[in-house]
C-alpha cells in the first residue's frame, strides 16, 4: 500500500514522501496516529501543491533572513558590564545581554538565535554569530566595556 506521510516517521520518511508499506502497518499504525494518508491521485495532487507552497515560503523566509543578515553584519553593539579592580567581569555576557543591546540599536532578535560558543567573561571585542535561518548566519561585533 502506498501512503503519503503527513509527519516525519523515523526510519520511514519525511513529510510529503510517498512510501510503500504493508497494509497492516498502514491500518494499525500510520492511519490511527495520523502520520499519513492513502496515496490517491487527488491526495498526490494536494501534496504537490503543499510542497510548492512550502518551497515558496521557505525561499521567502530565506530571502528575508539574508536581508536582515546584511543589515546586522554592519551593526556593532556595546554591552557595559561591572568589573572588579583587576578588570574581571563579575559574571558573563549572555545572549540576553546581547539581545537587549541589539534592541537599543533598533533590531529585535530572539535570544535563542544568538549562538555564543563559550561565555564571554572578559573585556574586549567579540564576533557573535546569529542564526537567522537554517542556511543564513549573521555575525555582529559586540564590544564588552566596563561601566
Amino acid at each position: 500500500m502506498e501512503v503519503i506521510l503527513s509527519q516525519d516517521v523515523k526510519g520511514l520518511g519525511y513529510v510529503g514522501d510517498v512510501v510503500k508499506v504493508k497494509d497492516g502497518y498502514a491500518r494499525n499504525f500510520i492511519f490511527p496516529q495520523e502520520l499519513g494518508f492513502l496515496a490517491t491521485p487527488a491526495n498526490l495532487k494536494k501534496i504537490e501543491q503543499q510542497k510548492k507552497r512550502r518551497q515558496v515560503e521557505y525561499d521567502t523566509n530565506k530571502k528575508n533572513a539574508q536581508e536582515l543578515a546584511d543589515k546586522l553584519s554592519k551593526v556593532s553593539c556595546t554591552v557595559a558590564v561591572e568589573v572588579n579592580d583587576l578588570d574581571k567581569l563579575y559574571g558573563s555576557v549572555t545572549e540576553v545581554d546581547i539581545a537587549k543591546s541589539l534592541e537599543v540599536e533598533g533590531y529585535v532578535v530572539d535570544k535563542k538565535l544568538i549562538e555564543i560558543e563559550k561565555p564571554i567573561q572578559e573585556l574586549g571585542i567579540f564576533d557573535v554569530p546569529i542564526k537567522l535561518h537554517s542556511e543564513v548566519t549573521a555575525k555582529i561585533r559586540v564590544w564588552v566595556t566596563k561601566k
